[in-house]
């Protein structure tokens, strides 16, 4: 149970450092940001498929984020039955204090308590936010985005991701006329009830412990793993955690380091994991994002062992000692054909989602299932947790295989055959094009000739990124020369009508 400030003994006894950050008392406890009402909003949404994002000194700004946190706690305040805190963390980038800051800023303007988390994961956020009186959470993150980028994500006080409704609310607020941000905004609180800020990062504890405490004590011992950390929020925590399991652990870019957050490493770059578990013999490697919200593994080949495979080997466990409602597990257009082709033979149902961990985790409340997620590597399991957690993957994933008997190569090769499946990227920078490429008839055109050709044994996914200036083409096929052939034909015919 997460406990207030003055109940910390149980942690050692860290003393709260209270931050000056609360508003002066003169002229009417008035707050003026006159100087800031030129922000540089764009036209689009400010929020995304996960939450705010984009490059710091182009969108994101300190001012931003102050006007972000006042507004956001204001709807927050209206739409929680709780009354407590609301906790931030924040990875790794050089640009994560200052956001922090300043959001912690509005919000305690708004009149709310402000519980620092330091640097930690996101689903630290999250299960903390869920285990208190929190009213919500915020994340100050770009997830796997480059050191440039950052982000701002919310946490309802269930510890899931934030309504797109309140979301939609918080950005309405911001932009509306009379407290809007083009003119004076009326920060304003009776001194009384301006918040203040405290450092809790010994909270972080207590999402390690729950980590741990649905497994066997040193379930882990024998076991030689290479974690690749990406520089990023589980520099500190993912080690300590698996060492405590029982693991003998290698670690890969392991402090944090702003300027290096996910270059050429971690769950986008599994190339230096891959080399240093066949160096070190390791039995397996993972390797985190930015925010360790997403986590893949290599096996001890060296093979990269994708979210598919990760939720078909966990289902499997969770199917056999009956923990698998209707034998369901929720994925995303993204999902490999061959995955659910396997799922369906063992008598399983996969439902499939649009790309994004929220519409994941909205449909398994729906369904009422009780695993789903990415084959990017966000995996989410509501037996132990309320959003994506690489972490808590990772572990229940080593703990599997190690009480299989098996390596994790044979269990990957006794589970299913992935179709040959391609991805490709390709940069449109002008938002109406890339928003609204479904009406480039050329490209429509394209996508229908592939479907037609591959019929039942290959599948088309056209789509925006919602986090990057990026359309996002993916080709699956029984042959890779099949799937070659359409992912080189629909990339030019995109570059030709949507890029140039």
């Amino acid at each position: 149970m997460v406990t207030t400030p003055a109940q910390t003994q149980g942690f050692g006894a860290l003393n709260p450092q209270m931050s000056s950050i609360q508003g002066s008392t003169h002229s009417g406890n008035q707050m003026n940001i006159s100087a800031w009402n030129t922000l540089n909003l764009p036209k689009t949404p400010l929020f995304g498929t996960d939450g705010i994002r984009g490059r710091v000194g182009d969108i994101l700004s300190a001012p931003l984020a102050l006007q972000v946190g006042f507004w956001a706690g204001q709807v927050l305040k209206a739409n929680s039955v709780n009354s407590g805190p609301i906790l931030i963390g924040q990875d790794s980038r050089n640009s994560s204090d200052m956001l922090a800051m300043a959001i912690s800023a509005g919000l305690t303007a708004a009149g709310l308590e402000v519980w620092n988390l330091g640097l930690c994961p996101t689903p630290c956020v999250a299960y903390l936010t869920s285990a208190s009186e929190a009213i919500g959470g915020v994340m100050i993150s770009a997830s796997h985005n480059p050191p440039e980028d950052n982000g701002i994500k919310f946490f309802g006080a269930d510890g899931a991701k934030l309504s797109s409704a309140l979301q939609a609310e918080i950005e309405t607020n911001l932009r509306a006329g009379a407290n809007g941000v083009n003119q004076l905004s009326d920060l304003i609180a009776p001194c009384s009830n301006w918040g203040r800020h405290y450092n809790r990062p010994e909270l972080v504890r207590e999402y390690a412990a729950s980590l741990q405490q649905p497994l066997q004590p040193e379930v882990l011992t024998g076991m030689r793993v290479v974690l690749d950390l990406a520089w990023g929020a589980a520099v500190n925590l993912a080690p300590a955690v698996f060492r405590a399991m029982g693991a003998e652990v290698i670690c890969l870019h392991d402090y944090p380091d702003g300027d290096r957050i996910n270059v050429g490493c971690g769950s986008t770059h599994l190339e230096p994991l891959q080399a240093a578990v066949k160096l070190h013999g390791a039995d397996m490697g993972f390797a985190f994002d930015g925010d360790a919200d997403r986590v893949l593994a290599v096996d001890g080949q060296g093979r990269t062992v994708d979210g598919d495979y990760i939720l078909y080997l966990w289902g499997r466990k969770l199917r056999q000692s009956q923990q698998l409602p209707g034998d369901l597990i929720v994925a995303t257009v993204m999902a490999n054909l061959g995955f659910e082709l396997a799922w369906k033979q063992l008598g399983g149902q996969i439902l499939r989602t649009p790309v994004g961990d929220q519409y994941v985790q909205a449909e398994m409340v729906r369904s009422g299932s009780m695993l789903g997620g990415e084959q990017s590597g966000h995996i989410l399991c509501r037996h132990y947790g309320v959003t994506g957690d690489g972490l808590m993957t990772a572990l229940h994933l080593a703990a599997l295989v190690k009480m299989s008997g098996m390596g994790l190569a044979e269990l990957v090769d006794g589970s299913f055959r992935s179709y040959p499946q391609l991805l490709r990227n390709v940069r449109v920078e002008d938002p109406a094009r890339r928003n609204n490429w479904q009406s480039c008839e050329p490209v429509q055109l394209a996508i229908a000739k592939a479907k037609i050709d591959m019929g039942d044994s290959g599948r088309v996914l056209v789509r925006a990124s919602g986090t990057e200036p990026l359309i996002r083409v993916m080709v699956e096929a029984s042959s890779l020369n099949v799937a070659s052939y359409w992912t080189d034909y629909l990339v030019q015919t995109i570059q030709q009508h949507l890029a140039a």
